[in-house]
């Protein structure tokens, strides 16, 4: 059960932000989770990012997508993958769940499936007003995540 509920973990790493504050020169560099303003902007962005992923048709006609939904409570999803991805951009929280590979075993998630979750994510990051070089930070981890959970996208990269 805990496997299913990293589905959009992965894609989580797609998710975060609400108020960004970016460095002046005088500042020594933040990182990417302190410039998109912690745990609390991350959970936002984490909780409409699910909401989208769960209405979103093409991922709902997997019927292992669909089965894992069943079996995994959304509010419990929605901590884990803000975890993940507090912890993933360099904030103190500890992402406990499987490895990406394993979490997604038997899902069949194809290259379609995958672009309409990068069309979610890039939909809540844009209605959170994220900056583009963070966007493309996240993006830069959700994409190295892709070979785990892309049917065939392993031997592609």
């Amino acid at each position: 059960m805990r496997a299913r509920s990293t589905f959009v973990i992965a894609v989580v790493l797609w998710i975060l932000v609400g108020t960004v504050h970016t460095a002046t020169p005088a500042e020594s560099p933040k990182s990417l989770y302190d410039r998109l303003g912690g745990l609390y902007n991350i959970a936002a962005v984490v909780d409409d990012f699910i909401d989208r992923v769960y209405e979103n048709a093409t991922l709902n006609a997997n019927p292992n997508i669909a089965k894992a939904r069943s079996e995994v409570r959304k509010a419990g999803l929605k901590v884990h993958l803000a975890n993940q991805v507090c912890m993933a951009t360099g904030g103190p929280c500890k992402y406990t769940g499987m490895d990406m590979k394993t979490a997604h075993a038997g899902f069949k998630i194809t290259q379609k499936e995958w672009e309409a979750l990068a069309a979610d994510f890039k939909a809540t990051l844009d209605a959170f007003k994220v900056p583009d070089a963070e966007q493309k930070e996240l993006f830069a981890i959700v994409e190295s995540t892709k070979g785990d959970i892309v049917v065939g996208a392993a031997a592609s990269q």
